[in-house]
């Protein structure tokens, strides 16, 4: 998507409002995992080093009714002052006067953080005066969060409409990432989808199965279409209501479909005992939380002549570690592989960087949700509302 960046606009001596996803996981007030604030660094360090004035503004966590001292941004400015090594002032709200007066003493290459806009219920609702007072803060406005470009909130999409609006660096990589792979892929185009419910990513089937060369259905999803090929699942998970969907896809697909031909299964969830069955022979009094060897090889053999592959969407519950190995087994097929191996954020994102393979794969989304409705084609509200080249 052929969008305008911080790169096509003078930031010099300007206030620049810059939406960035600091929602990061906290623990007693301190920051478990910076990689939020490490993949923002580009756009802010560009901004500073362009004498631009930075203010920036995020969300962090779901506060239900107003401010909450658990989801306050302070931590995260402390954070982001060491990884830039100078100082980020925390404000005390994101609009009103005492912070309208605080954004006009600062200086160039300065940088201030507003406070969580989600203390405030308008902004979910892109309610128009709240978008308004952001506005008003600024010159300029920047979207960084791809996480959070498929919300139209007063921070994601209502203030740029009264802004001229531009993407940061972290947004144009997903875009150019995602956005290239549907649009021109180097082929053999190969998707990959897990997770649960065949009812989640219908969409996504939808809209891949007319740009791919073949997609590989893994996870508990992968359920509903072996039950629409007439096998016994067992008590494994079935989006019942989806089984005729399935059956269509699969006769309109031709062989496009990459289905698991063997299954790890166990009594429960939490059993550690696990048996490994082809999919003709799953037993009726247990359930499938992986797929098998035989699924591993064969996904591997697809994966190893592909020029591209996206991937969202564990192959098992990979949380547990006699369910991980389909999961593990597909990092491992990508990282061995020459395509451009993109990783759609969410589940199977975590599942990468748990494992160690995050240095293997070409491009890790930030957003879980985001990827998903871009992957089903549809438009994000954060990028439409960004000015085109």
């Amino acid at each position: 998507m052929n969008k305008k960046t911080v790169m096509d606009i003078d930031v010099a001596g300007k206030r620049v409002l810059v939406r960035v996803d600091f929602n990061v996981p906290m623990e007693n007030g301190v920051i478990t995992n910076d990689k939020r604030v490490v993949a923002a660094l580009p756009t802010i360090k560009y901004l500073i080093e362009h004498k631009a004035r930075v203010i920036l503004c995020s969300h962090l966590g779901r506060p239900v009714d107003g401010p909450d001292d658990t989801m306050r941004l302070a931590p995260v400015a402390e954070c982001l002052a060491k990884l830039i090594g100078q100082p980020v002032k925390a404000l005390n709200d994101c609009i009103g006067d005492a912070v309208k007066a605080e954004v006009m003493k600062m200086q160039d290459g300065d940088v201030v953080m507003l406070e969580n806009v989600r203390f405030y219920k308008q902004e979910t609702k892109n309610e128009s005066g709240f978008v308004a007072q952001l506005a008003d803060l600024a010159e300029l406005y920047v979207n960084d969060a791809f996480g959070s470009a498929h919300r139209a909130h007063a921070s994601t999409e209502g203030v740029a409409h009264h802004l001229p609006a531009v993407a940061g660096f972290l947004m144009q990589k997903e875009l150019d990432y995602l956005g290239g792979a549907l649009a021109a892929p180097k082929r053999p185009f190969v998707a990959i989808l897990g997770g649960a419910k065949v009812a989640d990513k219908i969409s996504v089937i939808e809209n891949l199965l007319t740009k791919v060369d073949k997609l590989i259905i893994g996870g508990g999803m992968a359920f509903t279409f072996l039950k629409a090929q007439g096998y016994e699942i067992g008590k494994s998970i079935l989006d019942a209501e989806r089984v005729d969907f399935a059956k269509q896809v699969l006769a309109d697909s031709g062989d496009k479909i990459v289905l698991p031909v063997d299954m790890v299964m166990a009594a429960g969830f939490d059993a550690t005992e696990t048996t490994t069955v082809d999919i003709d022979a799953m037993p009726a009094d247990m359930a499938g939380f992986d797929v098998g060897p035989k699924s591993d090889a064969l996904f591997a053999e697809v994966i190893k002549t592909a020029g591209t592959v996206i991937w969202n969407g564990p192959m098992g519950v990979f949380e547990k570690p006699q369910f991980a190995e389909g999961t593990r087994a597909m990092c491992q097929a990508l990282a061995e592989s020459s395509a451009t191996s993109i990783i759609g954020g969410g589940d199977s994102a975590s599942a990468v960087k748990k494992m160690g393979y995050a240095d293997k794969m070409t491009h890790i989304s930030t957003g879980g949700g985001a990827s998903l409705e871009f992957l089903e084609g549809k438009a994000l509200p954060g990028v439409v509302a960004l000015l085109d080249k």
